[in-house]
């Protein structure tokens, strides 16, 4: 789907403006309709509030703010929706009166609009039965604040559409939410461990194993996060952990009931009380009951097939901010251990372990995730990176997943065309840093240069194969995501794409072909321009560059289906068009052959001609190791094929990651700090 001409939001409370807010910071035309003005005037000030937070964090321009708000209209007239593409509903947790605002809905509203609601308590299928739409309703559950946190859940009811489910995809990634699919269960995905998680804590509390600030900090070391339950229930309101636990108790029985101390905090009226020591002495025993009330509902939810294991973790990761999923922590603490502790809880509650999970510690192998996900409709395969949680970040597994997906695409004689995507705000943000800080440390150079050698041998394949080959970017290209692109025939990218080469930065240089594919691309002066400065582009900058076409994300789809139906041409180095602008000639002249020396001894730096001073000063920031190998590489490579030059790329790898330098660049970023490089 193109372009969403109107969003309608019902409700103007925190939950309901937060949704607004996001679909307008994406330029989508959003009605807010509450019962009374001065609701709808509060959600707007709370709305101009975080804006202007944001403004002043430098997240938004105040120009931005204000197009932002723009792009709202607060009102308590319901019909101003009858003509809306969308309406989410997101008012409180009363079933009846969600029911009669979509028999409310259904009759104003035209036949193409879906309806969708946000709640986190009741059954799609129960809503969906108050309209005469079935077919175009759905479960849209957003996260806690919805205008920051990504997650979306999308839940379709028994008889939702498969296109209404493919326009809340659509409008899931235009509005740049990071979504995962759920069956209509109570609870659904996150919310069935997520609520257990928080009410275990509370009967660890109630049956005096611990104090509230031990299980807040054991609570905290085990899942890696800043907040522990009693102090989120706080925040984010008893009422809602109360009412949760009441539904999925309702549904499921014991585990699930509300604990005691929990519905009498709610009776009373007040927060947790969060003072007192922490007993270091209790916190394994805390640990052990708040993860094994986890395991359990996860290995539930995949067991009834509410979601994959790998979309439960993703819950957990992108919704919660969690360091690690349930399985992932399962993984982490040996499954020996997991079913220690699994034993234990559904002893407690006098239940089983889901059969899927019993499977899986008998078989002694850790879960296993799917990064890579493929899809093909008629004639074209679609390959989805799907980590978002890590930004697509490539691994030895997730090159492995990749190089079989396009395996299958490219073996498939009825496909002709492959296009690749990264699911969430990036398309690859760059290789996993870690495993490089790690091989470093262990003295295994050697497993860098299998990695660095297995990515460049699927992007050959990638580069040579004989169907079209579309990089679809929509976010983040970075390092490994931006030499990813250049291996393709054809880069579309969307105002929300960033492309870079931000290797020299960091002591290393690309080491994926980029030094070989970007100067065959763009020409020598701008790959070195991009490579010594990591300069970070955006699309239009990339399209003056040769990098490829940019486009509106609106337009994204329609777009690369016109240019996958044409016919492709394979040689693509060098047939680019570079729009001649001031800037990339003069960026052209200062990388040049005649006056690369200039640039790479730092005599730039006084220049009096200002572009030339500030190019210099942020070469003058990389590693100079880095930058002098770079530069020899893309020199050596560009007079060979391009076969040739990925070899030369590759037979520099030990060198550079012998260096202090790529040492300290590589840590710098797992440290977050400023790199201090002393050019060995």
């Amino acid at each position: 789907m193109g372009q969403f001409k109107k969003i309608g939001v019902v409700g103007a409370g925190t939950m309901g403006s937060g949704i607004v807010q996001k679909i307008a910071q994406e330029n989508i035309p959003v009605v807010m309709v509450d019962i009374k003005q001065e609701f709808v005037d509060k959600g707007l000030s709370n709305i101009k509030t975080l804006l202007d937070e944001g403004v002043q964090r430098k997240i938004f321009t105040a120009e931005k703010a204000q197009k932002i708000l723009s792009n709202i209209k607060g009102t308590t007239d319901i019909n101003e929706l009858k003509d809306a593409d969308i309406i989410i509903e997101a008012v409180f947790e009363d079933e009846k009166v969600k029911k009669d605002l979509f028999q409310t809905l259904d009759k104003i509203c035209a036949k193409e609009t879906i309806l969708a609601s946000n709640t986190s308590s009741y059954k799609i299928a129960d809503l969906a039965s108050a309209t005469k739409r079935p077919d175009r309703f759905v479960g849209l559950h957003y996260f806690y604040h919805p205008a920051k946190n990504r997650l979306l859940e999308i839940i379709p009811g028994p008889a939702t559409a498969p296109e209404t489910v493919e326009i809340a995809e659509a409008f899931s990634n235009i509005t740049g939410k990071s979504a995962i699919t759920v069956k209509d269960s109570p609870g659904f995905a996150v919310n069935r461990f997520f609520v257990p998680w928080l009410n275990e804590a509370v009967r660890v509390y109630e049956e005096g194993i611990a104090n509230i600030p031990t299980i807040e900090e054991a609570a905290k070391r085990a899942f890696k996060i800043g907040m522990g339950p009693f102090l989120l229930m706080n925040v984010t309101g008893i009422p809602i952990a109360y009412h949760s636990t009441e539904t999925l108790g309702n549904a499921f029985g014991k585990f699930y009931a509300t604990a005691g101390k929990l519905k009498e905090q709610f009776e009373k009226g007040v927060k947790w009380d969060l003072t007192g020591s922490v007993d270091e002495s209790k916190i394994e025993a805390v640990q052990n009951r708040l993860m094994g009330a986890v395991f359990l509902a996860a290995g539930q939810i995949v067991q009834e097939q509410v979601a994959s294991v790998e979309d439960t973790d993703r819950g957990a990761k992108i919704g919660l901010r969690w360091a690690l999923g349930p399985f992932e922590l399962m993984n982490k603490i040996g499954l020996n251990k997991a079913d220690e502790i699994l034993t234990k809880t559904v002893q407690k509650y006098g239940i089983t372990v889901p059969k899927v999970v019993d499977g899986q510690f008998k078989s002694g192998k850790p879960w296993y995730f799917r990064f890579v996900d493929l899809s093909a409709k008629d004639n074209v395969a679609t390959i989805t990176i799907n980590r978002p949680e890590a930004m697509n970040a490539l691994n030895g597994e997730v090159v492995r997943q990749l190089d079989e997906a396009f395996t299958k695409a490219e073996h498939n004689e009825r496909i002709k065309i492959i296009i690749i995507e990264g699911k969430g705000k990036a398309f690859v943000a760059g290789a996993d840093i870690g495993f490089f800080v790690k091989k470093i440390k262990e003295k295994k150079l050697e497993d860098i240069v299998d990695f660095t050698q297995k990515g460049q041998d699927l992007l050959l394949r990638i580069d040579k194969s004989p169907k079209t080959i579309v990089a679809k970017i929509d976010g983040l290209a970075l390092g490994g995501g931006a030499e990813l692109a250049l291996a393709c025939d054809i880069i579309i990218m969307t105002e929300r794409a960033t492309m870079g080469f931000p290797e020299t930065g960091i002591g290393i240089y690309p080491g994926l072909a980029g030094t070989q594919r970007l100067p065959r691309l763009v020409g020598k002066a701008l790959a070195k321009y991009l490579i010594f400065t990591g300069e970070m582009i955006n699309a239009k900058q990339a399209q003056e560059m040769g990098m490829g076409e940019y486009v509106s994300v609106a337009e994204l789809d329609k777009r690369v289906k016109e240019m996958i139906s044409q016919p492709n041409p394979k040689s693509k180095y060098l047939q680019q068009t570079i729009i001649a602008t001031p800037e990339v000639d003069k960026l052209r002249s200062i990388f040049s052959d005649a006056r690369i020396k200039d640039v790479l001894s730092n005599k730039l730096l006084t220049s009096p001609d200002q572009l030339e001073a500030k190019i210099a000063k942020k070469v003058s920031f990389k590693a100079p190791v880095a930058i002098k190998l770079a530069n020899q590489i893309i020199d050596d490579g560009f007079k060979v094929n391009i076969e040739e030059g990925i070899k030369i790329e590759l037979n520099h790898l030990t060198e550079i990651f012998s260096t202090a330098d790529a040492y300290e660049g590589l840590t710098s970023i797992l440290e977050r700090r400023r790199p201090n490089y002393k050019g060995a």
